[in-house]
């Protein structure tokens, strides 16, 4: 099968605590000391920093189990960084280097990552634990990855230039050839390009991996299940590999995830309770809120400044062009009278450049620095309304305004302090003084998580077209926003973080590790489980409350807004890895499993599947829908369906489960048996009957809840468009 390159994207000192690890699965396992040890976890991104603290190797606490994998070389890579810790590291770049001209000073041909994504996805999930974060000489705590004793297998595929899907699925199929051989023994000469990354993950005994870089768009040619990408990560899955994917980054639109497959771990972003409040302290005695991670203006806010707005300071007779972004986005110092400006806290303006993204807050910083500003303000326009900001480590004092209501009291004081010659717009005098206060400290508060606005929703497809499908994607939610860990000081495609060893990020990149590191956890807690039981028990442990006992809500469309979540939005809902290692019940399917999904999707050629699979379709399920996961999305149901679990204990008692539900509106649904009693490895079969009762227009969500007698609570999302009563 041949299919055209689609391209790919790449989609903490806090989160093991907010997710309860250290009192929780990490006391379980030993403590910090011994969470995740004999677990490999394989990671496909841009690289990695073998230098980083995060992923030294400690000779006087070595490692248990033994392991050797294949290590290459290549510039800012020697054999030495493949370190213990680091326990493979290998690179692919046929793809990248047959459809764009590398630039040698960072694609670089070698493990090493030069743009820092790869390193910080590889920290959250398995970076040591009691590394000190520092930025800019302010040490912001320790950071620690989920399961820090777990080792790295590191697969280049993304290039600051370009990333593939060949060299993509080039690093997959090689996880799975070594894990499991006869997965490639059909290989086809187009296949053979494709695969070898994918592959050299199994080669060295991979045991979760990681994809928090992925496809840009759907295949135009096939079914998702059946692009090659997806296809490979069956084979990974038929090879024993638990692979977590991130959902991708274009949300809050609908069927916009970029992870599709049943056999895979779609993850949403959420954020936590912990902020970074920034005020600006202004001569009137009121305080701005504000975003920015910065120390504060000369005197921590004892000492007020002079403010001075950026197009009252501009050159009157430059030869620069009268653009925004020249008259008031701070972003070239030519434009700018440096008399003026310098020693002040200038104002610049966030106007057409930024809106359409050809302004930068590099760009801003660097004209600080050229022209010695005392601190920067980027202020909310209300032509444009409010914008989205994060909380970005700055070398000077800097903080950025991005509600309209703040900036008006910023722009009124101003106006109120400043003296123009008359019948003029020439300022002849700055009396406005202000104060940027200290914006590093964190705080606590509020109710979390709340699903990003970022994070990409709901439902899943099957084609190009978008048309919904039996699945329920995103599978689970994990935290995404403001994640400190490690990066590349190199940093090649984001200036503002050259140099720095830790950035603070937010994306679904960032949520996946996260589902990786405790999903080794539990397979450390349980070496004998299969990837699907470990996704089960992820799945139907997770909570959908916040902190304050209320349903989790989602960020919407307008800044700032916030609506209940459906299942659309985050999956079966937030992970919980202390429960997630002692789930009661798993509901579990393997290869043939997927093929008879697959054969079961209406209107598929069976010997498309052939072509993508290499197995013939001699079962099927019934209905999608049938397949055994940890969820039930029907997309078209009309009068009556059943749909058909088996739960499997994998408790070392017997339990008895009462079973309820919370029936999707216009549905009526019961469950056949209504309880059960269940012994250790035995399996319990159940049936749900769905009943139409009223014809909806949209998807209705609701939840089987199956209670055991020794306080296990499973959880299964439903996720319904009931069509007609017919």
């Amino acid at each position: 099968m041949v299919e055209r390159d689609r391209g790919t994207k790449l989609m903490t000192t806090y989160t093991p605590q907010y997710l309860g690890l250290p009192k929780g699965v990490w006391s379980q396992e030993g403590g910090v000391r011994n969470a995740g040890e004999g677990i490999v976890i394989g990671f496909v991104d841009t690289g990695i920093d073998p230098l980083h603290p995060s992923f030294a190797y400690d000779p006087l606490d070595p490692y248990k189990s033994k392991f050797s994998g294949v290590c290459e070389t290549g510039p800012r890579f020697p054999s030495s960084s493949c370190n213990g810790k680091i326990v493979s590291a290998r690179f692919f770049s046929a793809g990248a280097q047959a459809v764009a001209a590398l630039n040698s000073s960072v694609d670089l041909l070698s493990p090493f990552d030069a743009s820092g994504h790869g390193s910080h996805v590889t920290s959250i999930a398995a970076g040591n634990a009691g590394v000190p974060v520092i930025v800019d000489g302010f040490f912001y705590g320790h950071a620690c990855g989920m399961a820090p004793r777990a080792r790295i297998a590191v697969y280049k595929a993304i290039y600051p230039t370009v990333g593939t899907i060949t060299d993509l699925v080039s690093a997959i199929d090689q996880v799975i050839y070594h894990k499991f051989p006869s997965v490639c023994s059909f290989n086809v000469l187009s296949r053979i390009e494709i695969e070898i990354d994918f592959e050299q993950a199994l080669l060295d005994g991979v045991d979760i991996l990681t994809l928090s870089i992925g496809p840009d768009e759907p295949p135009e040619d096939t079914l998702t299940f059946l692009s090659v990408f997806d296809v490979f990560m069956l084979f990974a899955r038929r090879a024993g590999v638990h692979v977590v994917q991130a959902a991708g980054n274009q949300g809050p639109a609908p069927s916009t995830v970029t992870s599709y497959s049943p056999w895979t771990v779609g993850v949403a972003a959420c954020t936590t309770d912990r902020r970074y409040p920034r005020t600006l302290l202004l001569g009137n005695g009121i305080r701005v809120e504000g975003v920015g991670l910065s120390g504060p203006t000369f005197g921590g806010g004892l000492f007020l400044h002079e403010l001075v707005l950026a197009k009252d300071a501009v050159r009157p007779n430059g030869s620069y062009p009268k653009t925004p972004q020249y008259i008031e986005e701070c972003q070239y110092p030519e434009a700018l009278n440096p008399n003026i400006v310098r020693g002040s806290i200038v104002i610049c303006i966030f106007s057409e450049g930024f809106y359409n993204g050809t302004s930068t807050l590099a760009a801003i910083i660097s004209t600080a620095k050229t022209l010695g500003f005392m601190g920067f303000i980027l202020l909310a326009n209300p032509i444009y309304g409010d914008f989205i900001a994060e909380p970005i480590p700055y070398s000077l004092p800097g903080i950025l305004i991005p509600k309209v209501a703040n900036a008006q009291i910023v722009s009124e004081y101003y106006e109120e302090q400043t003296s123009s010659k008359e019948g003029t717009a020439t300022v002849t005098r700055f009396k406005a003084r202000a104060a940027i206060e200290e914006g590093r400290v964190a705080s606590f508060a509020g109710p979390s998580p709340i699903v990003s606005r970022f994070s990409s929703r709901g439902p899943d497809f099957q084609d190009y077209r978008r048309q919904p499908t039996d699945v329920l994607k995103p599978d689970i939610l994990a935290p995404g926003h403001q994640i400190w860990a490690a990066w590349s000081p190199i940093s090649a495609l984001d200036p503002l973080l050259t140099g720095y060893n830790f950035a603070l990020l937010s994306g679904t990149s960032m949520a996946a590790p996260h589902v990786v590191g405790v999903a080794a956890l539990v397979k450390q807690y349980n070496p004998s489980w299969t990837p699907s039981m470990i996704t089960s028990a992820i799945s139907t442990t997770a909570t959908k409350y916040d902190d304050y006992g209320e349903a989790i809500m989602a960020e919407g469309y307008e800044v700032n807004s916030l609506h209940t979540s459906t299942h659309f939005d985050l999956g079966a809902g937030l992970i919980q890895p202390s429960r997630a290692i002692d789930p009661g019940l798993v509901l579990s399917s393997e290869y043939e499993d997927y093929l008879g999904f697959l054969c079961s999707l209406p209107d598929v050629d069976p010997s498309e599947i052939k072509v993508a699979t290499g197995s013939w379709c001699f079962h099927s399920i019934g209905h999608p829908a049938n397949l055994n996961q940890p969820s039930i999305t029907i997309t078209d149901l009309s009068g009556f369906q059943v749909v058909r679990r088996s739960v499997r204990n994998v408790g070392s008692k017997p339990e008895t489960y009462l079973c309820s539900v919370l029936p999707p509106n216009g549905t009526m649904v019961n469950l056949v048996p209504s309880w059960f009693p269940v012994a250790p490895l035995a399996t319990q079969d159940l049936e749900i009957h769905f009943n139409v009762t009223q014809a909806m227009s949209q998807f209705t969500f609701g939840e089987i809840v199956l209670t055991g007698s020794l306080n296990h609570i499973v959880r299964i999302p439903l996720s319904v468009l009931p069509l007609s009563l017919i």
